[in-house]
C-alpha cells in the first residue's frame, strides 16, 4: 500500500496534482532520496525548487512545489501548493488523523534522541513502530516525520526540539501525543532564554498538545521538576515521575560495568510495588535514567513493561550520541586497539558531565602501545549557544570530579580555550583553533590501549576528529 496517492495528497493539502501518481516515502534531500519518494521542495539554506529536476531524475515519484521550476518537464508528476512548508504541515495533520497509533512526544535538553531510539527499539517488538529519523525535531522535522507515518502504524515516537521560546507547543499540538515525556532540563540554548527556568517552561509546553486522558512522563530529579509538574497539574493530565526522587518509577541503582549499565528500579503497580532489574548495553547513569523514563512511557501506553525491560538490553546509542567503537590499529596485531566513545553530535554542560562520567569508568589497556599505560583521553570541542557566560561555563569544566581519572584533555575551538587555560599542566594536552587542525594530528595524541572520548557541539565539527580516528585502523562496534 502506498504512503500517499495523488488524490490523498490533494485532499490533505488543498494543492493541485499534475498527473496521477503514488509515493512510498517522503524526502527533502536529493542525496538520500529513494525511488518512489515524494520530494518536498523546502526552502532552507538552499531553495528545494532548484533540486526538483534532479530528484525526479533520481527516481522520485513526485515533487511537492509552490511553482514549477524551469528545468522540470511539463508532464512531470507534481503536487502544486501555495506554500511548501504549510502544505507539509497539512500533510502531517492528515497523516496523524488517519492512524490509530499510540503516539509519544519527547523533548528535553539532553537525552531526547537516545530515549527516542530506545523507545523505537522496544516498541518495535510490540507493534509496527514509526519514529523520527536522526534529530528531525524542528519546525520542518516534526511535520516531515508525521507525514512519513504509514496509516497502519501502531506506535509513533516523535522527537521535539527548540532553539527559542514558543517552539515546542505548536509541534506538540501538531503531533497530538497520548504520552508526552521530558527527559531532563539543562542549560542549553541559553542565548535565547534568560535562565534555566525559562527553558523548563518551554520544555513543559509539550504537555499542551496532549490528547484528552494523556499522560505526562517527567523527570523527578532535576531542580526544575516542580515547574514541569505544575504545568502538568494545571493541564489536568495524568502525571508519572521517574528518577531517584520518584516513587512511581524509582531508580534504585545504576552500576556501570565497562560497556554496559545494570539498572535496578522499583515501580508502583496496582497491587503495590515491584522491583525490576534490566541492562542497557551502554555505559552511563544518564542512559539508565533515560531507559527508566522510556519504560515509564511504555507502561503509560499500555505496553508490555516486562518485555520492554528485557528488550532494553538490545539498545545501543547511535553514532555521535555516545556510541562505543573499537579501532583496530594493526591487522596483524589485533590487540593493538583504541576504544572510541563517539559523542560528537551535540554538547552542553549536562551532557558533557555525563560523557566525562562514562569516560572515567572506562578501562584502558596497558602495555599495548608506545605509552606503557593505557590512558583515558578527552577531546573536547566548543559547546555552543550558552550565552554571555559561555567562557566561564567552559572554564568550570576543569572542576568536574570525573576529570581526575582523565590523563589528557585536548581542546578545540575558541570557547574551549577557556578550559584549556584552566587545566593543570599534567592534564593539559593540546589546544587547536579548529577540529581540522586536531584531526590532522590525531595519530600523535592517541595510542593503542587508550580510551578516547570525542565530545562537542555539532558546529565545533569534532566529527572530523572521529573520522580521523576511524581512519587510523578498522572500526568495529564495541561489544560486551
Amino acid at each position: 500500500m502506498s504512503l500517499w496517492t495523488s488524490a490523498q495528497a490533494v485532499a490533505a493539502t488543498g494543492g493541485v496534482a499534475q498527473g496521477s501518481w503514488a509515493v512510498d516515502g517522503i524526502s527533502i534531500d536529493t542525496r538520500t532520496i529513494e525511488a518512489g519518494d515524494l520530494f518536498v521542495a523546502l526552502k532552507d539554506v538552499r531553495d528545494g525548487h532548484d533540486f526538483v529536476a534532479a530528484a525526479l531524475e533520481a527516481g522520485a515519484g513526485a515533487a511537492m512545489v509552490s511553482r514549477v521550476p524551469d528545468a522540470v518537464p511539463s508532464d512531470a508528476p507534481l503536487l502544486i501548493v501555495d506554500d511548501v512548508l504549510a502544505a507539509l504541515e497539512r500533510l502531517a495533520v492528515a497523516a496523524r488523523a488517519r492512524t490509530n497509533a499510540k503516539v509519544v512526544g519527547i523533548t528535553g535538553s539532553v537525552g531526547k534522541t537516545s530515549t527516542k531510539e530506545m523507545l523505537r527499539d522496544v516498541l518495535s517488538a510490540q507493534g509496527r513502530t514509526h519514529a523520527s529519523v536522526a534529530s528531525y525535531n524542528n519546525h520542518w522535522g516534526v511535520p516531515l516525520t508525521l507525514a512519513r507515518m504509514p496509516a497502519d502504524t501502531q506506535f509513533a515516537v516523535i522527537e521535539m526540539g527548540m532553539n527559542h521560546p514558543g517552539e515546542i507547543a505548536p509541534l506538540s499540538k501538531l503531533t497530538r501525543p497520548h504520552v508526552a515525556m521530558v527527559t531532563t532540563v539543562a542549560p542549553a540554548h541559553l542565548e535565547a532564554f534568560e535562565n534555566i527556568e525559562g527553558i523548563a517552561r518551554e520544555k513543559a509546553s509539550i504537555i499542551d498538545g496532549l490528547l484528552a486522558g494523556g499522560v505526562a512522563v517527567l523527570n523527578a530529579d532535576i531542580a526544575t521538576s516542580e515547574i514541569l509538574q505544575n504545568h502538568a497539574l494545571k493541564s489536568g493530565c495524568e502525571m508519572r515521575l521517574f528518577g531517584e526522587m520518584s516513587s512511581a518509577y524509582q531508580l534504585r541503582s545504576a552500576r556501570v560495568l565497562n560497556d554496559l549499565t545494570i539498572v535496578e528500579a522499583r515501580i508502583e503497580i496496582d497491587t503495590g510495588t515491584e522491583d525490576i532489574l534490566f541492562k542497557v548495553m551502554s555505559a552511563g547513569t544518564h542512559f539508565a535514567m533515560n531507559a527508566l523514563g522510556a519504560l515509564a512511557v511504555v507502561d503509560a501506553l499500555g505496553g508490555d513493561l516486562g518485555r520492554a525491560a528485557i528488550d532494553m538490553a538490545r539498545w545501543q546509542p547511535p553514532a555521535g550520541r555516545g556510541m562505543r567503537e573499537r579501532i583496530v590499529l594493526d591487522v596483524v596485531d589485533t590487540d593493538a586497539v583504541i576504544d572510541l566513545i563517539d559523542d560528537a553530535y551535540n554538547a552542553n554542560p549536562a551532557s558533557l558531565a555525563a560523557a566525562l562520567a562514562v569516560l572515567s569508568s572506562a578501562e584502558p589497556q596497558d602495555n599495548l602501545g608506545r605509552v606503557s599505560s593505557g590512558r583515558r583521553i578527552a577531546i573536547l570541542g566548543d559547546m555552543l549557544e550558552l550565552g554571555s557566560d559561555e567562557m566561564a561555563i567552559h572554564a568550570s569544566v576543569a572542576q568536574d570530579p570525573n576529570l581526575a581519572a582523565v590523563s589528557k584533555v585536548h581542546c578545540v575551538g575558541p570557547r574551549m580555550k577557556a578550559l584549556y587555560d584552566a587545566l593543570g599542566a599534567p592534564q593539559r594536552g593540546r589546544w587547536y583553533e579548529t577540529a581540522q587542525e586536531l584531526a590532522a594530528e590525531v595519530s600523535h595524541i592517541v595510542d593503542a590501549g587508550d580510551v578516547v572520548l570525542v565530545k562537542g557541539s555539532l558546529g565545533s565539527r569534532v566529527t572530523q576528529v572521529v573520522d580521523a580516528l576511524r581512519k587510523l585502523g578498522q572500526s568495529t562496534t564495541s561489544t560486551t
